[in-house]
């Protein structure tokens, strides 16, 4: 698959498939964009909740989200336990040509991102200390995850116009499956179609406000069933 490096309008690169016509990341800004949607939408408000976290990311990518998240986390001596998903990993020279670090995180940043596209994806590596990452080279259909295992879902898939496959409700209840209660799942679409589907497999959602030429943007929460209210 061919992929170009591009400038996004807040000065950090993304990447452009132009086989599928689709970015890694809003061109409005790729840096502004993973922060919204998945640092202050949900690792933020998790971490006022729960010292370890397990986290998620269909569609690890460029590494970005994985990267945000040590940063934000690194300080605070919190166990994050991050799987990542990815069916077409960059290479190490596409890995080195990102330049998160001059936005946001500075050495540590292109330390992290080097790491994430360098390491044996064999097994899990550190991040940091309190950090492990285990970076699946895999397509979502084709893993089973045990029940109850995330706090955090960072669903980053190409749009459902570009990969419907996994915007379905299979899709869903699996990761919703795998969710922990009270855990949410954070994704930068709100078409409606995603989010009958996704209240369809028992979640709650909601539309948040979006970045970046998005108005909205969706968090679905899985709640702790409510038994008293359900005598029809």
């Amino acid at each position: 698959m061919e992929r170009k490096l591009i400038v996004t309008e807040d000065g950090s690169n993304s990447i452009f498939v132009p086989e599928l016509n689709e970015h890694y990341h809003s061109t409005h800004g790729a840096v502004q964009e993973s922060m919204h949607v998945f640092i202050e939408a949900g690792l933020k408000p998790m971490l006022q909740k729960k010292q370890k976290i397990n986290i998620l990311e269909v569609g690890l990518g460029t590494g970005l989200n994985a990267a945000l998240s040590f940063l934000e986390t690194e300080l605070k001596k919190v166990q994050i336990n991050y799987i990542g998903i990815e069916a077409y990993p960059l290479s190490l020279s596409e890995g080195s040509q990102l330049n998160f670090h001059e936005i946001i995180g500075g050495d540590k940043m292109r330390e992290c991102i080097m790491k994430i596209h360098s390491s044996n994806r064999k097994y899990p590596f550190y991040l940091g200390e309190n950090f492990i990452l285990n970076y699946l080279e895999a397509k979502l259909e084709d893993i089973q995850f045990p029940n109850d295992s995330f706090d955090l879902v960072y669903f980053d898939a190409f749009s459902p116009g570009v990969q419907p496959e996994l915007w379905t409700k299979e899709v869903f209840q699996k990761l919703y499956n795998a969710m922990r209660f009270e855990g949410w799942l954070l994704t930068y679409s709100s078409k409606g179609e995603v989010r009958r589907t996704m209240e369809e497999c028992g979640f709650e959602v909601d539309k948040l406000p979006g970045v970046g030429g998005k108005r909205e943007m969706s968090r679905a929460f899985k709640k702790i069933a409510d038994f008293h209210h359900h005598e029809h």
